[in-house]
């Protein structure tokens, strides 16, 4: 199977670096040429449009930012649509709009072509180990015929139901996860206040029914001052405004992403958008690290 991969960001080079590592035949694409030089070095072919990919390929995978860029790579000039056939599967592992999926599956099944919604949990860790949880929307023909590849990329690989539910799942997921880091950063602070050791804190609380991946991976990373990103700040915000964006008419029934949505867009309008999302206790305290 010819695969095509669009978008070598954070996480999407070491996604394309696995596939390549398992076998696969793969052409990729990036905004920024230059992200795409590793990959060549690896054995892929570097293509100069997403259109290009598209014909190159059986299977695209796109895992851009945001809405409109998913639009931009399949729809655009030189766009992937432009480049496929009848048959091909185009699988979108970004995280976007639901009711935008939906759509974008309507446009590539008038083509003949399936779409898959497969956001993906796990940060640039999980990227890298192969160990990512994905969450696939679409018809179940195509998710089975796409599993090898997905088996490639994450451990925890589950067909939720049609287009828009890998993308509504994903929602789900970005809340418990923004709601566990500010609970995660606002226990660290009360611990600080209240003058115990950090780290002894963080040994037994995480140990406890208070235990998360938060806790064990973040927390860790916020007592050694590293703020470098698994998974941006800006982003997060963004995942959770479409959340709020899918919740219209009913925030008041969700008090928690709407708080959490708010942490995060003040952190982003703070500048702290770049740092990773155990960054928002700088928000909360630029002073926590001066222990």
């Amino acid at each position: 199977m010819k695969l095509g991969f669009i978008g070598l960001g954070l996480m999407g080079a070491p996604m394309a670096v696995n596939l390549l590592k398992a076998g696969y035949e793969v052409t990729v694409y990036n905004r920024t040429a230059a992200k795409a030089e590793k990959l060549r070095s690896l054995g892929a072919t570097v293509a100069g449009s997403p259109k290009q990919v598209a014909s190159n390929a059986e299977v695209i995978i796109t895992i851009v930012s945001d809405t409109p860029d998913v639009h931009a790579v399949l729809f655009g000039a030189n766009g992937v649509a432009a480049g496929l056939a009848p048959g091909k599967i185009v699988i979108d592992m970004s995280t976007i709009s639901p009711e935008a999926t939906v759509g974008f599956a309507e446009r590539l099944q008038a083509l003949g072509c399936d779409f898959l919604d497969a956001p993906v949990s796990g940060g640039e860790p999980g990227a890298i180990a192969g160990t990512l949880t994905i969450m696939v929307g679409g018809r179940k023909a195509a998710f089975e015929k796409c599993l090898p590849v997905f088996s490639v990329l994450g451990k925890n690989v589950v067909h939720v139901g049609e287009s828009g539910k890998g993308q509504c799942t994903k929602l789900v997921n970005q809340i418990i996860c923004a709601l566990n880091i500010v609970a995660m950063t606002e226990g660290l602070l009360l611990a600080k206040h209240t003058g115990l050791d950090l780290e002894h804190t963080l040994q037994v609380v995480a140990g406890g029914a208070a235990g998360s991946w938060m806790l064990n991976n973040l927390a860790p990373r916020i007592l050694n001052g590293d703020f470098a990103p698994g998974f941006m700040i800006k982003l997060q915000q963004k995942d959770l405004r479409l959340a709020m964006e899918r919740l219209e008419g009913d925030e008041e029934k969700f008090p928690g992403a709407a708080l959490a949505y708010e942490l995060f867009s003040q952190a982003v309008s703070r500048g702290l958008g770049e740092q990773g999302t155990q960054g928002l206790i700088n928000l909360m305290s630029e002073e926590f690290m001066k222990r």
